[in-house]
């Protein structure tokens, strides 16, 4: 990603939960939401599946190699603003993308973080699907490198097929 979209997606991944670009008082706004932006395509990412309601993307500053995050196309902050038919295409979509995730690491980790107490930072839904590979936690390490293009490329290559 490069110009406008990469500014915007350091400025918000490396945001605190105080709050910056997109964030309101731990709300965004649709036409401003890097998330929405991505599944819509207007900014680049490493789609790896969608749908008509839904897209898996890899996370540029992953917490282990094929750390993917599943986002509703709608926007919403939270799980209970979301029309029941979009949950459901949201927990179908993440079990398919849990399928794909097995392919290259049996186990893994999915999370949801609601609210900034509890870590969300780009305030529109998402899942987090983290391979783990190690008894080591990813978690408390001292930083998340950016995700190198030549690896997005092969795990988007490897993760995208049915």
């Amino acid at each position: 990603m490069r110009g406008v979209g990469e500014a915007t997606l350091r400025t918000v991944l490396s945001a605190r939960p105080s709050g910056a670009g997109n964030m309101v008082g731990g709300r965004s706004e649709p036409g401003d939401c890097l998330f929405c932006s991505i599944a819509s395509r207007r900014v680049p990412g490493h789609i790896i599946f969608e749908d008509d309601s839904t897209a898996a993307f890899l996370d540029l500053y992953p917490y282990t190699r094929g750390h993917l995050l599943v986002v509703p196309k709608r926007h919403a902050v939270r799980l209970p603003e979301l029309p029941p038919d979009d949950q459901t295409a949201l927990v179908h979509t993440l079990s398919e993308v849990c399928r794909r995730i097995e392919r290259i690491c049996p186990d893994y980790h999915v999370s949801l973080n609601a609210g900034a107490k509890a870590g969300q930072v780009v305030f529109h839904i998402h899942f987090h699907v983290i391979p783990r590979y190690s008894e080591e936690n990813p978690f408390l390490g001292s930083g998340r490198a950016r995700l190198r293009d030549d690896d997005a490329r092969e795990l988007a290559r490897e993760l995208s097929r049915a």
